[in-house]
């Protein structure tokens, strides 16, 4: 299982949300260049990124994130406004390893499908749930799709993975998160990355026996340092210890 340590860039400050509110942005007082750093020298074998001014319509922090990019020396997965195919293009000529998309698959799918076909295994389908709802423009739209038949129209195309959020229950109700992923990891020949559903290593430990849970991106718990990054690493990359069976 892979671990995606996570900075969330808003107005040049490393960031963390709760359930999806840009309003309330807890602000984290570091270098988003060094932590970036830190991650690597940890062991981490990508990092997440999320570009909040950009997924908000407002501006972008461009300069910033490729320093973060280029500080990191790992692949990095960028997730943020992305709306065209000139957009996921650029950043992926620039050294981005994955692109996250989410609101052009509600309103243009047939263009997720062809970037997917033009970048294999660089195309992330974002899907934000809120109240059995997917939800689009940065958390802020519902949609009239349902997670499930929102998964299900993408199970052809070639994607990297799929990165689920339970926005609704966002960190404070891990398990009712963690119930959700878990559902609609079953109903998807892609990979799929948990968000929102780590608070201690013991959560990483449990995700690794979800079947089809591929990895989980971890943000606030690594800043807040109910984490450590080294220690949940070591725990994903340890072999599954034998489940006994129920009849």
């Amino acid at each position: 299982m892979i671990i995606y340590p996570t900075i969330e860039i808003y107005n040049g400050k490393c960031v963390s949300l709760t359930r999806g509110r840009l309003d309330e942005p807890v602000i984290w007082h570091v270098d988003p260049v060094e932590t970036a750093r830190g991650y690597a020298e940890a062991g981490a074998q990508w990092m997440h990124v999320t570009d909040l001014n950009a997924l908000k319509g407002e501006g972008d922090n461009a300069g910033l994130i490729e320093q973060v990019i280029r500080g990191a020396g790992i692949p990095v997965q960028l997730g943020g406004g992305f709306r065209s195919r000139e957009h996921v293009t650029r950043w992926i000529e620039a050294g981005v390893g994955r692109i996250v998309v989410g609101t052009m698959a509600a309103y243009d799918p047939d263009m997720l499908r062809a970037l997917a076909k033009w970048h294999p295994d660089q195309i992330m389908l974002a899907v934000d749930v809120l109240d059995n709802a997917v939800m689009t423009e940065g958390w802020q739209t519902r949609s009239a799709f349902a997670p499930e038949s929102f998964i299900a129209a993408f199970d052809d195309a070639p994607l990297a993975g799929i990165i689920v959020t339970d926005i609704g229950e966002d960190i404070e109700d891990g398990d009712g998160s963690l119930g959700l992923i878990t559902g609609l990891a079953a109903q998807t020949r892609h990979p799929v990355v948990a968000r929102g559903t780590v608070r201690s290593v013991d959560d990483v430990a449990r995700l690794k026996y979800v079947p089809n849970i591929a990895g989980t991106i971890i943000g606030r718990a690594l800043f807040s340092r109910d984490v450590d990054l080294a220690e949940a690493l070591q725990i994903a990359a340890a072999a599954r210890e034998p489940v006994a069976g129920f009849q």
